[in-house]
């Protein structure tokens, strides 16, 4: 029989949970309060301290306006939707189809082949980083959408939820619809695709949030303002004589909250997609 908690273990769970959550919370507040700010009062309640750092006064959009009208900011938001959206729907085309040969099909090296894809998201991409931009810049792609696109379509986490997911479907669908004389891609674009939805959410979900949150790639392969994405954007927001701490501000404010915007409405789908894989949080 499960002992019950005591009433003063209760309590220290819950202060442990709002202690967390203040912890967590309050630098997203400020940021979102001192975007809403002047440039000269970000700073002024906060050392010393003041409740005051959490009050936007006077209230002001200015750091919106000159994100928006001369810093490139919104050519930036563009790319990193155009980089994020190929990157979805060719990623999930491509690692839905490994998923679905890793689970489904029998071929030679098939399990060693499916302990290296184990071992591609476990890398650190700093460790591969260099060799990938020797790599892209012999073939001519640096400062391309070719840079951003290309490199981040493969994804082995997002290969192993599709192979998790697809193993869990019961294979006599798959040989019924053999006998009725249909390919292996009829198969899984009629069968196995429709009963993906919490895998594809959830794996176009990681492709996304991953394209929009990445910064040293796109530093480093594609930084020209023609191609330079959210996160890049930010970061040349600084003059070399003044820091835009406002504007910098209201650009990670609006950062982060597109992906929050995706998640909430869809987190069913996404918890689904990763309890189906085995994976827990």
């Amino acid at each position: 029989m499960k002992e019950r908690s005591s009433p003063v273990g209760l309590v220290l769970w819950h202060l442990a949970c709002m202690l967390g959550c203040i912890i967590t919370v309050t630098p997203f507040l400020w940021a979102v309060v001192s975007s809403f700010k002047p440039l000269s009062k970000i700073f002024a309640d906060v050392v010393p301290f003041s409740w005051k750092a959490f009050v936007p006064s006077p209230f002001t959009v200015e750091a919106y306006v000159e994100l928006f009208t001369n810093t490139g900011f919104l050519k930036a938001m563009a790319n990193t939707f155009y980089v994020s959206f190929m990157v979805v729907v060719f990623g999930i085309l491509l690692n839905a189809l490994a998923g679905f040969a890793f689970a489904k099909l029998d071929f030679p090296g098939k399990n060693t082949l499916f302990v290296m894809v184990m071992f591609s998201f476990m890398i650190p991409f700093e460790a591969i980083a260099i060799p990938l931009y020797g790599v892209v810049r012999d073939l001519g792609w640096l400062n391309t959408y070719k840079a951003l696109i290309i490199p981040g379509i493969a994804n082995g986490l997002t290969v192993f939820m599709f192979r998790q997911f697809f193993a869990g479907i019961p294979s006599e669908l798959m040989e019924a619809a053999v006998v009725d004389g249909a390919s292996m891609l009829r198969i899984f674009a009629t069968i196995f695709l429709p009963l993906s939805k919490p895998a594809l959410v959830g794996a176009g979900l990681l492709l996304f949030v991953s394209q929009w949150e990445a910064f040293l790639w796109p530093l480093i392969a594609a930084n020209t303002e023609q191609v330079r994405v959210i996160q890049v954007a930010i970061a040349y927001i600084n003059t070399q004589f003044s820091t835009f701490w406002n504007q910098i501000f209201a650009g990670s404010v609006i950062a982060g909250l597109v992906p929050l915007l995706l998640i909430f409405p869809l987190q069913k789908y996404y918890v689904k997609g990763l309890s189906g894989t085995g994976i827990k949080g």
